[in-house]
């Protein structure tokens, strides 16, 4: 079989090195970006008058064919063709004959491929930002339906400070916000056509690369040629904030691991996302979150991959760059799944408030409040810290909790501001005083949840 570059050789590649060679294999994903692509260059072609109408209106009949041949399976792949961007030249020769040949004038694969990645990417970024806004939605519906349920807070696994359900769905919808945002960003470094740089240097030909801007709706061409088929930023752009995202959640599913757990036993994972032991009669293991904690490795490991094979590459093009490819279907793939499931997940996911109840009694959780309620009175911070550390240390000791101090007890301890008692540090005034700008009291909460709608709104 001949090779549409074949001129120059002499011998066709071995079988194997064919084989090692080839990406039309997991390319031909890209088939109707390249399509798309070829159809808006020979539009350009026959505008700038590089070649006739009739030609024109020959290949965009013949691509139309192909594409169709293409999405029934219809079409064979050979390894000796290489890629996606040659079977469909191939195919469209076949179809049209001498008129399939005028194709690829002042055009190469380089900028082509660019090109073809770049319409990808395009609507690969848009389903990825739908999947996010699919899963911010269902954050601020769990945050309304449980603003009013409290929870230990934690730092380094311990008890902390109190807060709400509501408030920690509302944190969790943060850094999902922050993904979306950083994917429409890409979507502006997006938005420049790299079709016409060429092979590395632009052409001789009169192209006019508005032309295929216009048609393939991009705000403008790249810039410069060499960096154009050189570059692929955006594209380790995609699998960093994927593997960012990814990385989010991974530290959510953990949660829900461990919060689904006897020991805690704060929610309960619904049975449609576990799994059982096929020894064990008993189990119910959650196999969905532990899934999606495994698969932020893989985008991980897709993200050092790329960025691997780009350090150290020579200006413009190397064959090393195929490798890009199917790094990114992999998390494009992994990303949007894992999204969506976690998202079904998160549905069928309630805190149990019975629960929560008494370890909310564990671990004097409202210390910080009675260190701040000696500052209010003139204490320094510091002496505050120290006075209310020695008060804990005394619970602990004899076995109580704050609520069980008596104002004989404070005053024994030296506690500085005259009290009956410690009744009025409940969990409840904790929540409810806590109404510093993002903090977890029940109006903070709620003036979240209303940003949050506002942010989504924007979005749609």
């Amino acid at each position: 079989m001949k090779n549409l570059w074949g001129g120059r050789f002499s011998k066709t590649m071995e079988n194997y090195t064919a084989d090692y060679n080839e990406s039309i294999s997991f390319d031909n994903i890209l088939y109707k970006h390249s399509i798309m692509g070829s159809r808006a260059h020979v539009q350009m072609l026959a505008k700038k008058q590089i070649i006739s109408e009739q030609v024109c209106q020959e290949i965009l009949r013949g691509l139309s064919i192909v594409e169709k041949k293409l999405e029934n399976n219809e079409v064979e792949f050979n390894i000796l063709d290489e890629d996606i961007m040659m079977i469909i030249e191939k195919e469209l020769t076949k179809e049209v004959g001498e008129a399939g040949k005028y194709l690829h004038t002042a055009r190469s694969r380089n900028d082509q491929n660019a090109l073809d990645e770049t319409l990808f990417l395009r609507d690969a970024v848009n389903n990825s930002i739908n999947h996010l806004m699919d899963l911010l939605n269902v954050l601020v519906k769990k945050a309304e339906e449980e603003s009013h349920k409290i929870m230990p807070g934690f730092t380094h696994l311990q008890h902390a400070q109190p807060i709400t359900a509501g408030y920690y769905y509302m944190a969790h919808f943060q850094g999902f916000r922050r993904n979306v945002e950083r994917f429409k960003e890409l979507l502006n470094r997006l938005d420049k056509n790299p079709l016409g740089a060429c092979a590395m240097a632009g052409t001789t030909l009169p192209i006019d690369r508005f032309i295929t801007t216009e048609l393939l709706g991009f705000s403008e061409p790249t810039e410069n040629a060499l960096d154009t088929v050189g570059s692929r930023d955006n594209i380790a752009e995609y699998l960093f904030n994927a593997a960012l995202c990814m990385t989010h959640l991974s530290g959510f599913a953990e949660e829900i691991i461990v919060f689904n757990s006897q020991e805690f036993n704060f929610i309960a994972i619904d049975d449609s996302f576990c799994t059982g032991s096929s020894i064990m009669p008993q189990k119910k293991n959650p196999d969905i979150a532990e899934l999606v904690r495994g698969k932020s490795g893989r985008t991980i490991g897709n993200l050092i991959t790329l960025l691997t094979v780009l350090k150290g590459t020579f200006l413009t093009l190397n064959k090393d760059y195929q490798e890009d490819k199917e790094a990114l279907f992999d998390t494009i793939h992994t990303l949007d799944r894992t999204v969506f499931i976690f998202a079904r997940m998160l549905e069928n996911i309630t805190f149990n408030e019975d629960v929560l109840r008494e370890q909310l009694k564990k671990g004097f959780i409202e210390a910080t409040d009675i260190a701040e309620f000696l500052v209010k009175h003139g204490i320094p911070f510091r002496e505050a810290h120290e006075i209310v550390g020695k008060l804990v240390k005394y619970c602990e000791l004899n076995s109580k909790t704050f609520s069980d101090v008596n104002k004989e007890e404070l005053e024994e301890m030296g506690f500085p501001v005259k009290l009956k008692d410690l009744s009025q540090f409940s969990i409840e005034n904790c929540i409810r005083n806590r109404n510093s700008y993002g903090g977890t009291s029940y109006d903070e909460v709620r003036r979240q949840i209303k940003n949050a709608k506002n942010f989504i709104s924007s979005c749609e």
